[in-house]
Protein backbone atom coordinates (compact mmCIF):
# COMPACT_ATOMS: atom_id res chain seq x y z
CA UNK A 1 0.00 0.00 0.00
CA UNK A 2 2.69 2.48 0.98
CA UNK A 3 4.87 1.74 -2.03
CA UNK A 4 1.91 2.33 -4.34
CA UNK A 5 1.34 5.76 -2.81
CA UNK A 6 5.02 6.62 -3.13
CA UNK A 7 5.18 5.52 -6.77
CA UNK A 8 2.00 7.43 -7.64
CA UNK A 9 3.21 10.61 -5.99
CA UNK A 10 6.63 10.36 -7.66
CA UNK A 11 4.98 9.82 -11.04
CA UNK A 12 2.80 12.88 -10.47
CA UNK A 13 5.83 14.88 -9.34
CA UNK A 14 7.84 14.07 -12.46
CA UNK A 15 4.82 14.56 -14.73
CA UNK A 16 4.49 18.08 -13.39
CA UNK A 17 7.93 18.90 -14.79
CA UNK A 18 6.64 17.87 -18.20
CA UNK A 19 3.67 20.17 -17.73
CA UNK A 20 6.03 23.04 -16.93
CA UNK A 21 8.15 22.31 -19.99
CA UNK A 22 5.26 21.90 -22.42
CA UNK A 23 3.53 25.02 -21.13
CA UNK A 24 5.79 27.08 -23.35
CA UNK A 25 5.13 24.97 -26.45
CA UNK A 26 1.32 25.12 -26.53
CA UNK A 27 -0.77 27.94 -28.01
CA UNK A 28 -0.98 31.14 -25.99
CA UNK A 29 -4.46 30.55 -24.60
CA UNK A 30 -3.37 27.31 -22.90
CA UNK A 31 0.01 28.36 -21.50
CA UNK A 32 -1.24 29.71 -18.18
CA UNK A 33 -3.64 26.81 -17.66
CA UNK A 34 -0.94 24.24 -18.30
CA UNK A 35 1.60 25.98 -16.07
CA UNK A 36 -0.92 26.33 -13.24
CA UNK A 37 -1.81 22.65 -13.63
CA UNK A 38 1.88 21.88 -13.14
CA UNK A 39 1.88 23.89 -9.92
CA UNK A 40 -1.21 22.07 -8.68
CA UNK A 41 0.26 18.68 -9.51
CA UNK A 42 3.44 19.50 -7.57
CA UNK A 43 1.32 20.48 -4.57
CA UNK A 44 -0.79 17.34 -4.89
CA UNK A 45 2.26 15.10 -5.25
CA UNK A 46 3.58 16.47 -1.95
CA UNK A 47 0.21 16.42 -0.18
CA UNK A 48 -0.53 12.77 -0.97
CA UNK A 49 2.32 11.27 1.07
CA UNK A 50 1.92 13.79 3.88
CA UNK A 51 -1.74 12.99 4.43
CA UNK A 52 -2.06 9.37 3.34
CA UNK A 53 1.15 8.00 4.82
CA UNK A 54 0.95 10.14 7.94
CA UNK A 55 3.66 10.48 10.50
CA UNK A 56 6.19 7.80 11.35
CA UNK A 57 6.05 6.28 14.75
Amino acid sequence: MKITVVIASLALFFASFLLFAYAFAVPDEFKAIMFFTGILSIALSLAIPFHILGSRE
